[in-house]
């Protein structure tokens, strides 16, 4: 389907009091524009919606929560996946003075219990039957939750507590067409003070916190962006990470300052036939995803002839050669050009077509990137720009930029934003990005904001040109029994840039020297056992054989060798499976730390006993 596309731009964030506000403006001036895409899952195809159609949809959906008594302030749960009914839904709540709390599809029924009933979620929209289950399992253990509304799957009409988000669409038509004052009215009433969010965290060191976030801290978030990163109405992203995540989140939201065009990915498994398909200008991602595609090419080469792996090789040099010209801003010498130009016809274009092949660059956020990683990528022509920030200021402080980057840092800060490094090598936020509470918890609020400053439990340092490098967490630093401090994300990272390493987690506080726990890429160790004809039933069998053992030593030994001796692994032991989203891992692909140090204690103490003769 063909659109009139406008020349106007997306409205001034400095003049919305809400974000439902600033939708409704930007609505109005794009609103023949395309503004998302998703793919009808009936036909495959990829279906277009103008502003227009959003802004009429969110009208709809705002419309009915008011006829279903929705207050100013009440909170409203979704859990789903990341798609257009998400979006529509959370800009209907914020839009009428309610508070959007995201819930991870990935929780289990105790999680979306604690959510729900520490939020005192009156209203929740859900994806599927599948939710529904969890939510029916604890039903008797929400006393608030008055209401759910499905995005798929049938309902009966005659039940009381169910709707199906068709229905509850058709219902908000018929009010709008009768009462469309009601919601303006609503609309008009929300400030910049009133609350639009509580995020509540991925719980990796405890229990979730749930934290406040005002309409003022993410249209604060979204002009920063808009001065910091150059997107407009002329780009288009694929979005794919869950928007319970505050990175995906701001990354949706940021398209009421930018206007590009969103497209929702069906899923992680069709992701790169997604991007072939969209073609996307380009991408926000955890950096778990970018390890993946890198391993992917790795394995294509590894599986390869000798030749094959020679000209890889080769490009990869000239690759990093002309990478490290681009970023000192030196003039590049033509021999060098030529092989480069040579390595881009062999391997860099192949490589690139896997993101589409219209990228300007990817963003990564949600966790550190490996220095290593994004200089690859780089090689190839792709740009990947690390940015750091909390679901405490609404996802981004610093950010690289696309004329202004370095690898290994975070980038420079957000314009309006205070930022300081504390004794202890904390790094400390102050500005309007900053949340307001962490909900319910004076306690934790208190200890995170003193005297106006944010302490976000990172440490970092600032370089001679300014740009700010992360080298820890506060609480994920260890220090070993001889003194030395160690920061164990920099070893993981290097660790996992082993194709056959999917999760590593390094151990090592209080104890004589450092071990670390790998978890396999079973994808990846699986083809190694073909191979090399290894007999195995499954892969916890496989990750015992000896064969694997040595692989996985090779692959520490080469780290090893770039560390200076007190940081360098000891001991390691291989898990008998890959870790898994809700238990071991945060839904954005994280290690609960805690988790696994509780889980795998008699593992881990193995790794200290000392052997005798």
């Amino acid at each position: 389907m063909e659109f009139e596309t406008e020349t106007s731009e997306p409205a001034d964030v400095s003049l919305a009091e809400s974000v439902g506000f600033l939708f409704d403006l930007t609505a109005e001036k794009l609103s023949k524009n395309v503004a998302l895409r998703y793919k009808d899952k009936a036909t495959s195809e990829w279906v277009s919606l103008t502003w227009q159609e959003y802004k009429s949809r969110v009208r709809r959906i705002g419309s009915a929560l008011l006829q279903d008594g929705l207050k100013h302030g009440d909170r409203v749960a979704i859990i789903s996946n990341s798609r257009l009914e998400w979006a529509v839904c959370d800009l209907a709540i914020q839009s009428i003075g309610c508070v959007t709390v995201p819930i991870y599809q990935s929780n289990m029924a105790d999680e979306v219990e604690y959510v729900l009933n520490h939020s005192d979620a009156k209203l929740v929209f859900l994806e599927d039957k599948e939710q529904l289950v969890k939510v029916n399992e604890v039903r008797g253990n929400l006393p608030i939750l008055e209401k759910a509304v499905m995005f798929d799957g049938k309902v009966k009409d005659d039940d009381p507590f169910l709707e199906s988000f068709t229905k509850m669409l058709i219902r908000g038509k018929e009010i709008q067409d009768e009462k469309s004052d009601e919601f303006s009215k609503r609309l008009s009433t929300v400030s910049k003070s009133d609350i639009a969010t509580i995020c509540y965290t991925s719980g990796t060191t405890g229990p979730p916190k749930g934290v406040v976030l005002l309409h003022k801290n993410i249209l604060a978030e979204l002009e920063g962006l808009k001065k910091h990163v150059t997107v407009d109405t002329s780009d288009e992203t694929l979005l794919f990470l869950p928007l319970a995540h505050i990175f995906a989140r701001t990354g949706l939201l940021g398209q009421l300052a930018a206007g590009q065009i969103i497209s929702f990915a069906g899923s992680i498994e069709t992701l790169l036939q997604d991007i072939a398909e969209i073609k996307p200008t380009y991408i926000f991602s955890v950096p778990r995803i970018y390890e993946k595609i890198h391993t992917k090419i790795l394995s294509g080469v590894e599986g390869g002839s000798r030749l094959k792996k020679q000209i890889f090789a080769f490009s990869v040099y000239f690759g990093r050669l002309m990478s490290s010209y681009k970023q000192q801003g030196k003039w590049v010498p033509p021999w060098i050009s030529v092989f480069y130009q040579m390595s881009e016809m062999l391997v860099f274009n192949k490589v690139r077509r896997l993101f589409g092949g219209q990228l300007r660059f990817c963003f990564s956020g949600g966790a550190p990137i490996a220095k290593e990683l994004a200089e690859f990528f780089h090689a190839a022509g792709i740009l990947i720009l690390e940015g750091y920030g909390l679901t405490e200021n609404a996802a981004g402080a610093c950010m690289n930029q696309p004329d202004n980057f370095k690898f290994g840092s975070v980038g420079k800060p957000f314009e309006k934003l205070q930022v300081k490094i504390a004794n202890d090598g904390e790094i400390l936020f102050k500005g309007d990005i900053v949340f307001k509470e962490y909900f319910k918890n004076t306690k934790a609020t208190a200890e995170s904001i003193v005297d106006g400053w944010f302490h976000t439990g990172d440490i970092g340092e600032f370089d001679a040109d300014g740009f700010l490098k992360i080298t820890d967490r506060k609480k994920d630093l260890i220090v070993t029994s001889g003194g030395k401090n160690v920061a164990p994300q920099n070893i993981e990272n290097m660790l996992k840039g082993d194709m056959y390493v999917s999760q590593a987690v390094v151990i090592g506080d209080k104890r004589k020297y450092l071990t670390v726990l790998i978890a396999l890429s079973e994808e990846e160790i699986i083809n190694f056992a073909k191979e090399n004809k290894i007999e195995y039933e499954d892969v916890k069998e496989l990750s015992t054989k000896k064969e694997v053992y040595k692989l996985i030593e090779k692959g520490i030994k080469s780290v090893n060798s770039k560390l200076p001796s007190f940081l360098t692994i000891k001991k390691f032991a291989i898990m008998p499976r890959d870790f898994e989203v809700g238990e071991e891992l945060t839904p954005t692909l994280k290690v609960k730390r805690k988790v696994i140090m509780e889980r795998y204690k008699e593992m881990i103490d193995s790794l200290y006993e000392e052997r005798r003769a």
